[in-house]
């Protein structure tokens, strides 16, 4: 069985699209669809149903899906089982200008001679299955749900919220400012996805302080989102305290710290406990030993709040 078409299967099927799976297996989505047909082809059934959406797989996709993952497992621990020199640590970080490239870039500088690979796929829908066929070694993400047997997780960082504003916004001379004052501005947050996990943060957070959160519009980036509250006297958005900046900022804009509380985005590292990675045990120890911030009084998603205080410190979350 042509391993290229199965690795096209499992990536359409857990893209939801074509061009998805296209961008994840860096290939065309014609080149996608055409190992996809052939696939379908030998085995004499439709493994997919084409809708407006996307793309959905049959009940013959549903029952072939876990064979396939299983085979390519089989195919990874074949090859890996002679291979001489060590496969380099494979690490999903979200975004580049994320907390975990952020973290990632660290690591690598505090151990230049470990070789990494790191990757961007979307959101934890994505990387657990990654995570489970041994795709990747270890990803960053918030999981509001428990995960899956034999998959551990660690607080990487509990990362406060600012909010930005442009230079004519009437918080713009404020160094900080209380959460409850946000509520009669509207936040513009694109690129929500439905089902992810920043999504049910956000949304969480929302309905605790009664925030008005827009994530409607088209997403262009980080450049085009700041430009946007540059120019606007009434937009609000947040950001990541560790958030890279890449380029000058437009002119006027603000960061303001926001108290009382100060949201905080609960990243972990989540990896296989069966992974046997030499490297793996290096990067868990890097991340447990991260400062976390020093915050007088923080928020956290309610999961989370419950764990901190069941163990008595959001360390143990």
């Amino acid at each position: 069985m042509n391993l290229d078409s199965l690795r096209a299967f499992v990536a359409v099927a857990e893209e939801g699209q074509f061009r998805y799976a296209a961008d994840r297996l860096r290939l065309s989505q014609q080149a996608v669809s055409k190992r996809v047909a052939a696939l379908e082809s030998s085995l004499g059934v439709t493994l997919f149903e084409r809708v407006p959406t996307g793309a959905v797989l049959t009940a013959d996709g549903r029952t072939f899906l876990p064979h396939a993952h299983a085979v390519l497992i089989a195919a990874r621990h074949a090859v890996e089982s002679v291979q001489r020199v060590a496969r380099p640590l494979r690490v999903d970080i979200l975004g580049a200008r994320l907390l975990p490239g952020v973290l990632m870039l660290d690591f690598h500088q505090a151990h230049p001679e470990i070789a990494l690979k790191t990757l961007v796929l979307r959101g934890l829908g994505a990387a657990l299955p990654a995570l489970l066929s041994g795709e990747i070694d270890a990803t960053f993400a918030y999981h509001p749900d428990p995960l899956p047997a034999g998959v551990e997780s660690m607080v990487a960082y509990l990362e406060p919220h600012e909010i930005v504003v442009g230079a004519g916004h009437p918080l713009a001379d404020r160094a900080a400012v209380p959460v409850d004052e946000l509520r009669r501005y509207t936040f513009w947050i694109p690129g929500i996805v439905e089902g992810s996990e920043w999504g049910a943060f956000y949304q969480e957070l929302s309905a605790e302080f009664g925030l008005t959160i827009d994530s409607t519009g088209p997403n262009f980036g980080f450049e085009d989102l700041i430009a946007t509250i540059a120019e606007s006297r009434s937009l609000v958005t947040f950001w990541g305290e560790r958030t890279r900046e890449l380029g000058p900022w437009p002119r006027g804009l603000r960061k303001l710290r926001v108290v009382e509380p100060t949201p905080v985005y609960p990243w972990s590292l989540i990896w296989l406990s069966s992974n046997r990675h030499p490297d793996l045990d290096t990067l868990v120890e890097h991340v447990r030993r991260q400062p976390q911030p020093a915050l007088d009084e923080l928020w956290l998603p309610e999961r989370l709040r419950r764990g901190s205080e069941h163990h008595g410190t959001s360390a143990g979350l």
